[in-house]
């Protein structure tokens, strides 16, 4: 059988050493299962590699996207046309989540979506992820863990991705399909620009049919504001901030931001900011010893009982669980 062994280097990747600290690493996942389309998984990483290309011509860099394989046991994956990919197997490593997860499928997705396993692992996945997007049959485990409806563009996008779905013709909607969750992402961190040069890169002349969702030069510089203001949000979020205090950093009125954030980010911005808290208090319960409540007041979060009542909702487990089976987790 042929093989393809795609090295983390291939996808753009760089050693943490390497990379300016100014630079921000957009954590990438795809998951994949026996019989997935490469084509469709494929295209997703060949967008971010290409989004890294481009970006490094830039006088400044913003952000950098390290993309990683996934798998349940590790180690090689068959595609549908029997071509192998080396992957990561799901660890404690993966345990903060990421800044996206696609889910492929193929032959052994409709086997994960009834292990109870796989489906809680990419519900934990969910609670810490930014965006968790559908490729091809992934949709079949994305359902299983309750997360989005058919598996087209998750709702986290906005109806501007799903309006797509019917553009695609069946011989290229694989691709198409896999391609605009990937570039929602590099159009939000690195610009209109830089997602309609990807899009002609990879495919020449779908930038014309992917218009609905790269939007238009006039969409770029609110895109812009609203970027900023998100990296406001989370250079900020341990303080006493507010969703109004962010529309003034964008310079807008708060309906105006409130809806433009949406679209750009994919949720709103209370929503962002709560995700934000919550990565930043996941770190304090991992790596420190502090008490619950003072790690609430640290990460923006207030107290400790409205800590313990979000962790409830958002992760089903208390902080003092989190920190335990995190740690259990980290020590094998």
């Amino acid at each position: 059988m042929p093989y393809a062994t795609l090295e983390p280097a291939v996808m753009g990747w760089t050693p943490p050493s390497t990379r300016p600290s100014q630079v921000e690493v957009k954590r990438i996942a795809i998951l994949l299962f026996d019989g997935f389309s490469l084509l469709g998984a494929g295209i997703v990483a060949e967008v971010f590699h290409m989004a890294n290309e481009l970006s490094s011509l830039k006088t400044r860099v913003e952000c950098t996207y390290d993309v990683r394989f996934l798998s349940v046991e590790g180690g090689n994956v068959a595609c549908a046309s029997s071509v192998r990919v080396w992957t990561d197997g799901l660890d404690a490593r993966h345990y903060g989540g990421f800044d996206a997860l696609f889910v492929a499928g193929g032959r052994g997705a409709e086997e994960a979506a009834k292990d109870e396993r796989i489906v809680e692992w990419v519900r934990r996945m969910n609670s810490k992820t930014t965006v968790v997007k559908a490729i091809s049959e992934g949709r079949k485990v994305l359902e299983a863990a309750g997360i989005g409806g058919a598996g087209d563009a998750q709702a986290r996008y906005g109806n501007a991705m799903i309006q797509l779905r019917d553009d695609a013709s069946a011989e290229g909607g694989d691709r198409y399909e896999s391609m605009k969750g990937a570039l929602m992402l590099v159009k939000r961190d690195l610009g209109l620009d830089v997602s309609r040069s990807v899009a002609e890169r990879l495919m020449p002349g779908s930038a014309a049919k992917l218009v609905s969702i790269l939007g238009d030069s006039g969409a770029a510089s609110a895109g812009d504001k609203i970027r900023a203001a998100a990296r406001w949000l989370q250079d900020n979020c341990e303080r006493p901030i507010s969703v109004v205090d962010a529309a003034q950093v964008a310079a807008m009125s708060e309906r105006n931001f409130l809806r433009r954030f949406k679209i750009e980010m994919g949720i709103t911005p209370s929503d962002y900011l709560l995700q934000a808290r919550l990565a930043v208090t996941c770190a304090l319960l991992t790596d420190s010893e502090l008490p619950v409540d003072k790690i609430a007041r640290r990460s923006g979060m207030g107290n400790g009982d409205r800590l313990a009542k979000i962790f409830r909702k958002r992760l089903l487990i208390s902080p003092t669980e989190y920190r335990m089976q995190s740690r259990r987790e980290a020590n094998g």
